[in-house]
């Protein structure tokens, strides 16, 4: 995995292992596109982390999947966290990609098998992925990520 060099927040950006255990352990996100007019567009997702990509199990019909179909491009934020001293988080951005049949029935991909495995058990608590036919899978391997913990603050 590949962390961007943070020039501001160095003192409490996560190790790779400090953020590989984070993502792995977070179930929601908020995913940012961008819309036809330009706008921004934030929603919420549950994902899966693999360790080198970001999976996100989206609704075909919704805003959050048109945009990304118009212009890739992605940023997502996994934080948490309530009181000052205790807010971590991450910031990935990259460019989205579409992953299997869309939308998704189940037919086999092995590129599908640990995101899903993982996504359902995760999620669902369940060995093996549900698939509704309004879903399908989209894959973010961050370009840059960017992330804090203030709980290093402490220390300083």
């Amino acid at each position: 995995m590949t962390v961007t060099q943070q020039r501001r927040g160095r003192k409490i950006m996560m190790t790779p292992g400090e953020l590989d255990d984070f993502l792995t352990t977070q179930r929601t996100c908020r995913v940012a596109t961008v819309s036809a007019g330009g706008a921004p567009h934030v929603s919420t997702l549950w994902f899966a982390w693999d360790g080198a990509s970001m999976w996100l199990y989206s609704v075909v019909r919704s805003k959050r999947w048109t945009d990304l179909r118009r212009d890739p491009r992605v940023a997502i934020v996994v934080d948490t966290g309530e009181e000052y001293d205790e807010l971590r988080g991450a910031e990935l951005s990259g460019t989205a990609e579409f992953v299997g049949e869309i939308p998704r029935t189940g037919e086999l991909r092995a590129e599908l098998d640990v995101p899903e495995t993982l996504f359902a058990r995760k999620n669902f608590g369940l060995e093996e992925m549900p698939h509704d036919g309004r879903h399908a899978w989209i894959r973010l391997t961050p370009e840059k990520i960017v992330s804090w913990d203030f709980r290093k603050l402490a220390g300083q």
